[in-house]
């Protein structure tokens, strides 16, 4: 790898680019069911249909992954290892995202459209989702350089996460099918727009290519060789899983606790305790790092994002349902969950300098494909968890009822604030027995999840600060003897 200081072109361009890229996921993976729920007309089967399709699709997508990694590895494209995919894969996205959110045929004739616009979105969203990705670690092996390359884009995904998570729920209520629509075709836009800085603003270095093709099996080697991308591997699914599900299932968490417009309001200000929790963490990880071993970082974010879920699923019942309190709660979880997810990233790709030291070998693509393996495999645990607690609490059958109005305020047969009074009365109905159920389906599967992550680090991940030092040493000793040689 070329020791030459990263140019600030390249870096900014980089990092800022993430915006529109998680702008876009976003909104299809927080919103996307919940647009469904809100305001498509569905029996129970059909929106079981629905939360299977994406349980599969998500499935694939992430055996996807790797195989989008070996083509980028193997293609040899003239406009750089990483960028052709990048515009190719935003530009195919963005239809997708639109037409999910505008195309509304009825019944099981939505469940056909709804599958193979899914399927799609996956596909085309993982072209550009890997090659992302997969640029990050081929910038720069310096560790200092590393972290802040992921702090400042940490803070970007934050921007783009927060923008769309805090301020859409509190614009749908009582015009969601409008309301969707219009921000699809908005964060399409941003999403083209961010990436087109990226792919225009970002200098790709010329990296020493593996002249022998790889296949699926050669892949499969690859991640079994590696004992430390396999535990990490690991670890990142399980955090996904537990990091994902609060975001996911939380708007319902907020209507049937405090109504149907109160509840979009709060979500904002909770959304906002999200957006603040993970962009201090994530802006202050280099800080932090500096004086913190990777290892202390996850035990302290452990803990504290484990006591955050468990004073959540007590509100109500032990500390009083107090609004301020669950925002503090939320800052809390998502401040700790901001220090676990970058410490991982930096773990991760860490295990590419590991592999190349073991086998003189280096696969930035593939290794960098299994975080976002893990992140879709994770969502599609989270989206079958989300359906069931939906389901088996009675909760999706009430929301209909709401969707039933949406679709007539849509419609004009009646006003937006007739909309949020019938929708009201309707969350009025829920049973104390299906908002516990709600609740707990909430709290407990991310202390369990991340909990297994951390124990897994804690006992099989020994790449630290020491032992990278010496893998990127090992390297550049190598590439010395290999230039007197």
């Amino acid at each position: 790898m070329s020791d030459k200081k990263l140019d600030k072109r390249t870096k900014w361009s980089y990092c800022v680019g993430a915006t529109g890229r998680d702008m876009a996921y976003t909104l299809v993976s927080m919103f996307l069911l919940t647009y469904i729920q809100y305001t498509m007309k569905l029996t129970v089967a059909q929106f079981a249909a629905i939360s299977v399709i994406v349980v599969v699709c998500l499935l694939w997508d992430a055996v996807n992954d790797p195989l989008m990694g070996i083509i980028i590895e193997n293609a040899r494209l003239k406009g750089g290892k990483f960028k052709p995919w990048i515009l190719l894969g935003v530009i195919l996205n963005c239809i997708v995202i639109v037409c999910l959110f505008t195309v509304r045929p009825e019944g099981w004739g939505f469940v056909v459209f709804f599958g193979i616009g899914y399927l799609l979105w996956g596909m085309t969203y993982t072209m550009n989702d890997i090659a992302y990705w997969g640029m990050l670690p081929s910038l720069s092996s310096d560790p200092k350089e590393r972290n802040m390359l992921v702090t400042i884009q940490g803070i970007f995904i934050c921007i783009g996460q927060f923008s769309v998570a805090g301020l859409l729920p509190d614009m749908v209520a009582g015009q969601a099918v409008m309301a969707y629509r219009i921000a699809a075709i908005v964060i399409s836009s941003c999403f083209l727009g961010f990436q087109l800085l990226t792919f225009f603003g970002v200098k790709e270095r010329p990296r020493q290519e593996n002249k022998e093709v790889l296949s699926l099996k050669d892949m499969f080697g690859i991640f079994f060789r590696n004992d430390q991308l396999v535990a990490i591997g690991i670890a990142c699914l399980l955090f996904q899983v537990g990091n994902g599900l609060l975001i996911m299932i939380g708007m319902n968490f907020f209507y049937f606790e405090f109504g149907y417009s109160a509840g979009g309001t709060l979500v904002f200000w909770f959304t906002v305790m999200y957006g603040l929790g993970t962009l201090l963490s994530e802006a202050g990880f280099a800080f932090i790092a500096s004086h913190l071993s990777r290892a202390k970082i996850i035990a302290i974010s452990t803990g504290l994002t484990i006591l955050g879920y468990l004073f959540l699923l007590s509100v109500g019942y032990i500390l009083p349902k107090n609004e301020i309190l669950i925002n503090v709660i939320g800052f809390v979880i998502f401040f700790a969950q901001g220090l676990f997810n970058m410490t991982m990233i930096v773990m991760l790709n860490n295990t590419i300098e590991y592999d190349e030291v073991r086998y003189n070998e280096r696969h930035d693509s593939i290794i960098s494909a299994v975080r976002s393996f893990a992140t879709k495999l994770a969502s599609a645990i989270d989206q079958g968890a989300v359906a069931l607690i939906l389901i088996i609490s009675g909760i999706y059958a009430v929301s209909q009822n709401i969707s039933n109005l949406e679709r007539e305020a849509g419609a004009g047969v009646i006003t937006s604030e007739q909309a949020i009074e019938g929708a009201d009365r309707f969350i009025e109905t829920a049973t104390a027995m299906q908002r516990l159920v709600l609740r707990i389906g909430i709290a407990s599967v991310p202390v369990i999840a991340i909990g297994a992550a951390f124990i897994i680090i804690k006992r099989k991940y020994v790449i630290d600060e020491k032992k990278y030092d010496e893998l990127v040493k090992e390297i550049e000793d190598r590439k010395s003897r290999n230039v007197q040689g």
